[in-house]
């Protein structure tokens, strides 16, 4: 993973500046006040200025986190109100929606004219010295959208395809840290010790060695060890043979510091039969300093934080999106007309029009080989991803 390699702009790029990039978003996994810093990494394997992260929760809520890099021009937009003329965030989701890729560019939100003429173009990027963007949404739960979003400096090249591909790939890594870190941020977990704030979050979390010991589990963790996941001899471990033999493989892969814990950042499922599946999501954890925080992850080789689909609710969009090859965007929608909202329902729930949510079934529909909505919610069922 060493050795230069050239990127569309013709400047030299690190092998290994995409690795570096994935080791810090995991290392803000445990630690949410290491998220600005991980923003940037990103960018920084990109060559591009910083990096943001909205996100929104189902009540409505928003957040974000800004790297160091776009601080200054993060401040003019909230203060000079130019969230008001930035129809990249207006136009994202309605846009997005119909986009063959889950990662998007300025050439899929405006048109040349508006790039060359509107105020939040030719004022507000333009002062910052700040040109084209690359986004990618994720979903760390389904309860949640996040947004990722990279931005370059006006001296440089639209996003070719190439590097789209790799924001993908990157945002894939982000949602998998998100899986834990965004319910710390939600718990405020700066002001508590790791364990205290562990305790708060909804989802199971495991902190293992490199064996597979447990070396903690919170209280969600251990109510969701049963007859299919389970501790045995002190290693968290897998009942049936297929999702046992996947565990332990990714466990090792992690506390290894292997490619594969760079490059696949899928759960290992868990089927629960009539009760839904268990999603086991393996986080790398390297070796960390002193202080309160690392005390507890200073052994720790690898987080497994553990998410549970129920059969009686809308099927898990990621979950959904790897299993058939679709679009965040799609399997969003597929999720909620999977689960019985019409399509003019789905796209009010989403934020899209009737038009472009009955655009985006079709393509589900190619996708996925159903014809009409029924088929598609059994088709769901049978894939056990509710």
């Amino acid at each position: 993973m060493s050795g230069d390699i050239i990127v569309g702009d013709g400047a030299p790029r690190r092998r290994d500046s995409f690795v570096a990039a994935v080791e810090a978003i995991y290392d803000a996994a445990a630690v949410p006040e290491r998220w600005p810093q991980a923003l940037q990494e990103i960018a920084d394997s990109f060559g591009d200025v910083g990096a943001i992260m909205i996100y929104e929760r189902e009540d409505g809520g928003i957040g974000s986190i800004c790297s160091p890099g776009l601080e200054a021009a993060q401040r003019d937009y909230d203060a000079g109100e130019w969230w008001r003329q930035d129809i990249r965030f207006s136009r994202s989701i309605e846009r997005g929606a119909i986009a063959r890729h889950d990662a998007v560019t300025d050439r899929d939100i405006a048109s040349a004219e508006e790039m060359r003429t509107l105020p939040f173009y030719t004022q507000f990027l333009r002062r910052h010295g700040l040109g084209w963007f690359g986004g990618v949404g994720i979903s760390p739960d389904p309860r949640m959208s996040v947004a990722l979003s990279i931005q370059r400096s006006n001296q440089k090249h639209a996003w070719t395809e190439e590097e789209l591909d790799r924001l993908s790939r990157i945002g894939r890594h982000v949602e998998n840290a998100l899986r834990l870190g965004i319910r710390l941020i939600n718990a405020e977990a700066s002001q508590l010790a790791l364990s205290d704030a562990l305790t708060r979050v909804g989802v199971g979390v495991f902190m293992l060695a490199g064996d597979g010991r447990v070396l903690f589990k919170n209280p969600a963790g251990e109510a969701l060890l049963g007859d299919e996941l389970i501790v045995s001899g002190g290693r968290l471990t897998a009942r049936a043979q297929g999702p046992r033999e996947a565990l332990h493989a990714r466990i090792r892969s992690a506390s290894l510091g292997e490619a594969g814990a760079v490059d696949d950042p899928r759960p290992i499922l868990v089927p629960r039969g009539q009760r839904g599946i268990l999603a086991v999501h393996i986080l790398p954890v390297r070796p960390a300093g002193g202080g309160a925080v690392e005390t507890l992850l200073a052994t720790t080789t690898a987080i497994a934080v553990v998410t549970s689909s129920e059969a009686s609710g809308p099927a898990d969009p990621a979950l959904v999106r790897d299993l058939f090859g679709l679009t965040l965007a799609e399997a969003r929608l597929a999720a909620l007309v999977g689960n019985g909202l019409a399509p003019r329902e789905a796209g009010e729930r989403l934020g899209i029009t009737e038009a472009t949510a009955r655009t985006t079934l079709k393509r589900v529909f190619q996708k996925t080989g159903a014809t009409r909505q029924s088929e598609l919610a059994a088709l769901l069922a049978r894939m056990v991803v509710r």
